[in-house]
């Protein structure tokens, strides 16, 4: 864990004057003064800032239920963050494990451990991720058996020199059962990577279009009944997933 980091988890400080604190000389690591923020500070390492010993708080994981037109951001822009929403102390010192679009809805992990959001979300980890997404167009009975094993295969993304990870892909819904003015055919896609925009330049390459996407679930970690704009603490089992 960074040294700034450590302090604001151990102190009431901002990360800002956790750095100007660094800067004053009055950190100690292991009896040595350190001014370094990114300095990389383990279990075994002992902090102490004018002789007082320093004890992190224990790391901190939340299930957020993210609603349109929010960002997975630690600032504000053109959208507000998700970060709003998640009603704790310091909760702009929390990252996304796991971004979505700003259009995108649904199941998000918030979390200050970096550790942990890594196992979430690094491709050596195969973290399954499950989508429901409506689309514009028809899938219907008859290319429905190829088009999920093309998913399946792997698809060819535009600017990308390898191709998709095999994905799971199941038909929900026909236009018969929905809206047609919103949507033609509603899926589940399950897929074990994040590169950019994934699911919408999946289905562009098989000549769809994603018009509405929301994610359900992360590993064995599902949203469930958590209503739009709520949160709650993780388990201890669905944090142990990822530890």
């Amino acid at each position: 864990m960074r040294l700034d980091k450590f302090i604001c988890k151990s102190t009431e400080l901002t990360r800002t004057e956790a750095k100007k604190l660094l800067k004053s000389g009055e950190v100690r690591v292991n009896g040595e003064v350190a001014k370094n923020a990114a300095m990389q500070v383990h279990e075994n390492n002992t902090v102490t800032i004018d002789g007082q010993v320093l004890s992190a708080r224990g790391s901190r994981y939340y299930i957020l239920h993210k609603v349109a037109d929010t960002i997975c951001s630690n600032v504000d822009e053109v959208y507000p963050s998700v970060l709003h929403a998640i009603e704790v102390d310091k909760a702009f010192d929390l990252h996304i494990a796991g971004r979505l679009d700003a259009d995108t809805t649904g199941l998000v992990l918030v979390t200050d451990d970096g550790r942990w959001s890594h196992n979430v979300i690094s491709p050596k980890k195969h973290c399954q991720k499950t989508y429901r997404v409506w689309l514009r167009s028809d899938i219907d009975d008859d290319n429905l058996a190829a088009l999920v094993a093309r998913f399946d295969s792997g698809l060819q993304l535009q600017g990308e020199d390898d191709l998709t990870r095999p994905a799971i892909l199941t038909r929900v819904a026909q236009a018969d059962l929905v809206d047609e003015t919103a949507y033609r055919s509603e899926v589940l896609l399950t897929i074990t990577e994040g590169k950019y925009h994934q699911v919408k330049r999946m289905f562009a390459a098989v000549g769809n279009r994603v018009i509405g996407l929301h994610r359900e679930q992360i590993g064995e970690i599902v949203l469930g009944d958590l209503a739009p704009g709520e949160w709650r603490e993780l388990t201890e089992d669905e944090i142990a997933q990822f530890t």
